[in-house]
């Protein structure tokens, strides 16, 4: 009768009114499908079937055929972003998306290196985008900090080089410093001295981990770039002792459950392992990733909780306290949202 009844005050409550954090999504991947297109015809970008039906494409990432073919969508939609004027509606519009799912706080993931020959170098393109992180906040109420990501593909210095820019701009609307990409290529340690700039520059170190490759993938992370979160991170369920581990030092897995079957890591909802990490006492962050090519934005990613793994409103509540808290937001921000999901479920 209980479990009737959890379920049944389970369909009451709107997940997307359950005031949230954002923490894993990526810049060109928070697009809105239309604005796609209007930009690649404001620009004679053709695009690939893939982009241009407005369904989400098929993907599957876990040979590097599949991972290739997801770069290339990829890349070819980050095209279409050439001027500061692109840069400020792609930010305001996914800060009007997380409103609309409940999100109160975005730590949205860029590379500013991908968009710096179009928009005059380094140092003018993490300006623009910057400006319109501060555009959007004003204009939507949504708070909203960056977090600067290297490539894990190309060389280390690179992101020696992005991680004194991000030191730089720390107290300009940057929080930390990610590493991306395929992870099943190179070594963690590669980049240990780019995290070890960031961290000493006060930023949160957030790599990709734990997603294409293994357990042996977020153990990197933590021993070799010493992360306080990390992105994705769900292959930890396979091995008791690391969740054990995760769980002891609140380090937050950012989970983007649409993706990982979006690229294959699982065949279906159901078999991302949220539940495993949740009993194991792993803070998680449900993320979106990249809702242009994934097509679920921030609150689908609590209905697959809710619908495909049984979570209770109470456990979705805790499911937004524990991204609030993995969060950068200021201490007076995070009890403010705290206190709204406390409202949410007495509701």
């Amino acid at each position: 009768m209980e479990s009737v009844r959890a379920r049944g005050e389970a369909a009451i409550r709107d997940l997307r009114r359950l005031p949230k954090a954002h923490l894993h999504l990526h810049f060109t991947g928070s697009m809105r499908s239309t604005t796609l297109l209007e930009l690649a015809d404001k620009y004679g970008v053709h695009l690939p079937e893939a982009l241009r039906s407005g369904e989400p494409p098929q993907l599957r990432a876990t040979d590097e055929r599949g991972w290739f073919r997801f770069q290339r969508l990829y890349d070819i939609a980050r095209s279409c972003l050439r001027s500061p004027e692109d840069i400020q509606r792609l930010v305001r519009e996914a800060a009007e998306e997380d409103v609309l799912d409940g999100s109160r706080w975005l730590e949205i993931q860029v590379d500013p290196t991908s968009y710096a020959p179009r928009l005059g170098g380094l140092i003018p393109a993490l300006e623009i985008i910057l400006d319109a992180v501060r555009s959007a906040s004003r204009d939507t109420g949504l708070g909203i900090r960056v977090l600067v990501a290297a490539n894990r593909m190309k060389h280390p210095l690179d992101a020696r080089t992005l991680a004194r820019l991000a030191v730089r701009y720390a107290d300009n609307g940057v929080i930390g410093f990610g590493l991306s990409n395929d992870e099943r290529r190179g070594f963690a340690r590669d980049f240990d001295r780019a995290f070890a700039i960031a961290r000493e520059g006060g930023l949160l170190a957030a790599p990709h981990g734990g997603e294409l490759s293994g357990p042996a993938s977020v153990r990197d992370c933590l021993d070799d770039l010493h992360a306080g979160r990390v992105g994705h991170g769900v292959r930890a369920a396979e091995d008791p002792v690391l969740l054990r581990r995760l769980a002891s030092r609140g380090v937050t897995c950012e989970v983007c459950p649409a993706s990982n079957v979006a690229l294959g890591v699982y065949e279906k909802p159901e078999d991302v392992p949220l539940r495993t990490l949740f009993d194991a006492g792993v803070p998680m962050a449900l993320g979106a990733d990249d809702p242009l090519l994934f097509g679920a934005r921030l609150a689908a990613q609590y209905e697959i909780a809710r619908s495909a793994h049984g979570f209770t409103d109470a456990e979705l509540a805790e499911l937004a306290r524990q991204s609030v808290r993995g969060s950068r937001a200021p201490q007076d921000e995070q009890q403010r949202v705290l206190a709204e999901i406390d409202a949410w479920l007495a509701a």
